[in-house]
């Protein structure tokens, strides 16, 4: 035989050539120890040139055309490539390699470029078939051919002839035979005519079992939608294959599933005869990927549902409700093409939605959720104390538990991570179920778990979120369950709560402001109110307390009580309070500067407040010392405030640095004094020069008469203060009636409303020149 013609390589990037040419090598290696040719192996390489050519235009083709194929089996065939592995070598070689040396869309002229490997696989399959549909119809031609040969020698050859058809037929037998996939051929009606060794013991060994069948009662329920219809369309002659993934019920009852491959052979005038199935059996990868499948979806240690199976079945439970009988209507009807059942169900949503539907058409009730958020209490000290094995061992324990609590329909527990657990419950009456289910995982949790000889009771926190569906998103309700679990555990663990709307916002809020805290002293969002120190004797302004602000973008301005215990949570109220005590100090150098120039009457000092965190900070001290030096503000000029509560109980090393900023001249300030409940005796080792009694002090010098008990409080501390050399400021002054009082009880200085709000440095410097009082 000669060999095709070889188009032109140059018509082709060299690369893509030689991946074409590295297909027909290995093709070549496989089928040639298997053919009958005289060929050499190159030429025989030449030879199969053109059909691998011819297959990868087939496979990328803009509209897909299997027939190519047909001619290529046929020409293997006549090629002498009859032997009985020739075509399940050629279907293997076809299978493993096409895709993979000419998947490249840019490998074939004329392409309508890349396709996806899904769909290039699905093309290979179908080549396959029509590969093998071709070779065997070829091979069938050529054992007539051979018959009809026979017969016309029969006299001069005859043992010959039969000898050849016995060859002819072994061959073909042994193609059908030694497959390694099912192969089986019905006729139109579905009647099964022939199935190899392969197929049989793919159903279970007994090959009547399989011949006495139809195809039409290999029905199974998880067939896919679509699988008869291109079945009938195939038997009707409007297709020529499909592929698709269908199980079937083995004889024993068993599942087996398979990736079918039907096609449709016809006879030389086109007219249908046959169908021929390619089964691959395909359970064991099926298993193995519902093995991954569990593995990615459950906890490991617990056997619990994971994050991730959760929060699938947490956003199907918070689908929005069904539709309304009108948009069902609307939405059935526009797949009706593609489903039957589907159209039906349209017709039906259509009659609810009309006038005479009455109550029928009224809505189902809502569905709701219900989800428990649970975090164990004082788990790290198990795990720190015992170890992490015996920390899994009751994680596990306690695992059972609340499987134990969640056995009802649209009940499930899953564990997120850690000792954090949730437990889902759907349903009509979460309101009321929700609850219960918290309440019978705390019951659960209260009998004591017994690790390494130690009995240990466990105890945890709950934060419920219940409410309907399509209201909010999986990663809301997972937020809002977890606030409200931190505010149970706030609030001494042990027991649940349930979500709250405006507790949510200001947690968010919270959350929200501690996570611009950082960029916001770069950005320049901090400012500093002041308010005045008023001498009580004379009324004239003595000084002036610096109290930050925080301009934010979204909420305004911010006091400090919004925003410092988050700086102190944070580690911004170091660099923050260096910048407010900057600032501070500069301002008092100016008004100084103005006083020494006769523009301004006071005031001199500058109260700057020191939060706890402050003060375990090392560089105190060292920062207070350069920044005074470098504004060149005199230590007296200065006062630091630390609130009574910081100071309860401190030992000599948080004292320390005090004393030394005592030493140098700084005054320090016991801020909210009388609401740290210390011992007076306490005040004699402090390194403090003045007490700022708390505004609870002067709540009942607002009344007239003023509270006699109050009255005598107040004496008493400013008595024991000057006793001890110190000055006592009062804050929260609102009315003179309070300003006489204190001035009466011998109080040194004041501030409040009653003076003057905080405000900026210009406003002390109206204050001053036009005297307080």
């Amino acid at each position: 035989m000669v060999p095709a013609e070889v188009p032109d390589a140059e018509a082709e990037p060299d690369g893509l050539e030689d991946r074409l040419r590295r297909f027909v090598t290995i093709w070549s290696r496989a089928i040639f120890p298997a053919t009958a040719t005289s060929l050499t192996r190159p030429e025989f390489e030449q030879h199969l040139l053109p059909l691998a050519r011819s297959l990868r235009d087939a496979l990328h083709d803009r509209i897909f055309d299997a027939t190519p194929a047909h001619g290529v089996g046929a020409a293997l065939v006549g090629a002498h490539c009859t032997d009985p592995d020739a075509l399940a070598r050629s279907l293997g070689v076809v299978d493993a390699y096409l895709v993979l040396y000419c998947g490249d869309a840019a490998d074939a002229a004329g392409a309508a470029g890349e396709l996806a490997a899904d769909e290039l696989r699905a093309r290979c399959a179908r080549l396959q078939a029509t590969f093998a549909a071709g070779f065997a119809q070829a091979l069938r031609e050529r054992t007539l051919a051979e018959q009809e040969a026979i017969a016309r020698s029969a006299l001069a050859a005859r043992g010959a002839a039969e000898d050849a058809l016995h060859a002819t037929e072994a061959r073909f037998r042994a193609v059908f035979e030694g497959a390694a996939i099912g192969i089986g051929i019905a006729d139109l009606d579905g009647r099964v005519l022939e199935v190899n060794d392969t197929l049989t013991r793919m159903f279970g060994g007994l090959e009547h079992h399989v011949r006495s069948r139809n195809v039409s009662e290999w029905v199974h329920p998880d067939d896919a939608p679509q699988v008869w219809r291109m079945y009938k369309e195939l038997i009707r002659g409007e297709r020529d294959n499909f592929r698709t993934e269908k199980p079937f019920f083995r004889n024993d009852g068993t599942v087996l599933w398979t990736n079918l491959t039907v096609s449709l052979l016809r006879d030389v005038d086109g007219v249908p005869q046959y169908q021929l199935a390619l089964l691959e059996d395909t359970t064991e990868r099926r298993l193995l990927t519902l093995r991954l499948r569990y593995e990615a979806t459950h906890d490991a240690l617990t056997g619990l549902p994971n994050r991730t199976l959760f929060f699938e079945r947490l956003e199907k439970a918070l689908a929005p409700a069904r539709e309304t009988p009108k948009d069902a209507a609307k939405d059935a009807a526009k797949h009706a093409a593609k489903d039957e059942a589907k159209s039906d169900g349209a017709k039906d949503g259509a009659k609810s939605g009309t006038k005479e539907a009455g109550p029928a058409s009224a809505p189902r009730p809502a569905a709701r959720f219900g989800l428990c958020y649970l975090d164990l209490d004082g788990f790290k000290a198990i795990n720190d104390s015992l170890g992490h094995s015996a920390g899994d061992r009751m994680l596990v324990e306690v695992a059972d538990r609340l499987q134990s609590c969640a056995t009802a329909p649209g009940e499930m527990v899953a564990r997120l991570g850690g000792d954090e657990f949730v437990a889902l419950t759907t349903g009509p009456d979460t309101q009321r179920e929700v609850g219960e289910l918290a309440a019978r995982i705390l019951g659960a949790l209260a009998t004591p778990i017994s690790l390494d000889g130690r009995e240990f009771t466990v105890r945890g926190s709950i934060g419920i979120v219940e409410g309907k569906a399509g209201e909010s998103t999986a990663a809301e309700v997972l937020r809002s369950a977890d606030i409200t679990m931190y505010r149970a555990k706030s609030a001494g663990g042990n027991r649940f709560e349930h979500a709250d709307a405006e507790a949510d916002a200001r947690a968010i809020t919270r959350h929200g402001l501690t996570t611009s805290l950082p960029t916001a002293l770069e950005r320049g969002e901090f400012f500093i109110e002041y308010q005045p120190l008023v001498h009580l004797a004379d009324g004239t302004v003595h000084g002036a307390e610096a109290l930050v602000r925080w301009s934010h973008p979204t909420h305004g301005v911010l006091g400090p009580d919004r925003f410092i215990p988050l700086a102190e949570h944070t580690g911004l109220i170091v660099p923050l309070g260096r910048w407010v005590l900057e600032q501070s100090v500069l301002q008092a150098r100016a008004w100084q500067e103005e006083l020494a120039a006769g523009t301004f009457a006071g005031p001199v000092r500058i109260n700057v407040n020191l939060s706890p965190a402050q003060l375990h900070h090392p560089g105190l001290v060292a920062d207070t010392v350069e920044v005074l030096e470098r504004i060149g503000l005199p230590p007296g000029s200065l006062c630091l405030e630390v609130t009574e509560s910081a100071l309860i109980g401190a030992d000599e090393d948080l004292l320390k640095p005090l004393r030394q900023l005592a030493e140098m001249g700084v005054d320090i300030a016991l801020d909210d004094f009388g609401t740290g409940y210390s011992n007076l005796a306490n005040l004699r080792r402090l390194p403090v020069s003045v007490l700022k009694l708390d505004r609870s002090f002067t709540q009942g010098m607002q009344q007239h008469p003023a509270d006699p008990v109050d009255l005598k409080i107040v004496e008493g501390i400013v008595s024991l203060a000057h006793g001890l050399e110190l000055g006592v400021t009062v804050e929260g002054v609102e009315t003179g009636a309070q300003a006489e009082h204190l001035r009466r009880l011998g109080c040194d200085t004041a501030q409040g409303w009653y003076y003057a709000r905080p405000g900026p440095p210009e406003m002390l410097h109206t204050l001053s020149m036009a005297d307080a009082v």
